[in-house]
């Protein structure tokens, strides 16, 4: 029981990345076509953090899973059919806008709100869990200003691996530069960590874990709160997508330095 932890999983749902996305300005600001009929499913890099999460809990008796989604009710329930049967957790839905374009510091707020008001909930042991990046906007700083207004300041991004040891300090390994890991040792909870792809596979499903997740996962849906994101002030000009752009030649006999010369003269001209 010493190194029972519990783990809160900020998970945001997104529009499956197989489908084609056409980004347009609406009456409340920039989103997407058809955003709301779209397929859904959890952002890939936090559903990264809720397998290890519910790994670590597993290997840790008397831990706990929190899963805190932000996302409109009829969507969670679409992907929490799915991911229900994959791991064990408890989930804190949160009724709200869908997509990358809300400000992430109203994002985090809420978030952090959330977390805080968490009943049974142990701060001293809380280890807060999401992606390094996302699918919707990779802001890279939502989970960073969730854990700071948690008070929360031992933090680490792009996780790989944590360890938890017997006296209640972990390892962790982050990413860095030049495909190794900067391996970081930490005294004991709290603290945040914003994972990368991980060292697990996707579990199989499992219709048993299912059943017992879903006996709690309706009943919170259903008592979900709504909430808004305010602007904060931030504005987008114009969204559109990508300009496509082919030019092929076929040039023979130049050396490297031309060739560098002529790309970077390309892109500068974009």
């Amino acid at each position: 029981m010493s190194n029972a932890v519990h783990i809160v999983v900020c998970a945001g749902i997104v529009p499956d990345p197989l489908q084609t996305l056409e980004p347009i300005t609406t009456p409340t600001g920039p989103g997407l076509k058809n955003e709301m009929v779209l397929p859904a499913v959890l952002d890939p890099w936090a559903a990264c953090a809720l397998y290890e999460a519910a790994n670590l809990a597993a290997k840790n008796p008397g831990s706990k899973v929190w899963l805190v989604s932000l996302g409109p009710k009829a969507k969670l329930q679409q992907v929490m059919m799915t991911i229900a049967q994959k791991v064990s957790f408890e989930l804190v839905p949160i009724d709200g806008p869908i997509g990358g374009f809300p400000d992430a510091h109203s994002t985090a707020a809420v978030l952090a709100e959330t977390i805080a008001a968490l009943s049974g909930l142990d701060r001293e042991r809380l280890l807060l869990f999401g992606g390094w990046e996302s699918a919707t906007r990779g802001a890279g700083v939502t989970l960073q200003l969730v854990g700071e207004r948690l008070g929360i300041t031992d933090q680490f991004q792009g996780v790989d691996k944590i360890d938890l040891r017997d006296d209640g300090s972990f390892e962790v390994l982050e990413r860095v530069e030049g495909g190794k890991h900067q391996v970081s040792v930490c005294v004991g909870t709290p603290a945040v960590l914003g994972w990368a792809t991980g060292n697990l596979a996707e579990p199989r499903n499992n219709p048993q874990v299912g059943m017992a997740n879903m006996r709690t996962i309706m009943p919170a849906l259903q008592k979900a709160k709504s909430t808004t994101l305010p602007a904060n002030g931030l504005r987008y000009v114009s969204v559109s997508l990508p300009k496509q752009q082919r030019t092929t030649r076929v040039v023979k006999d130049l050396t490297p330095d031309q060739i560098a010369s002529e790309l970077v003269e390309w892109i500068g001209a974009e």
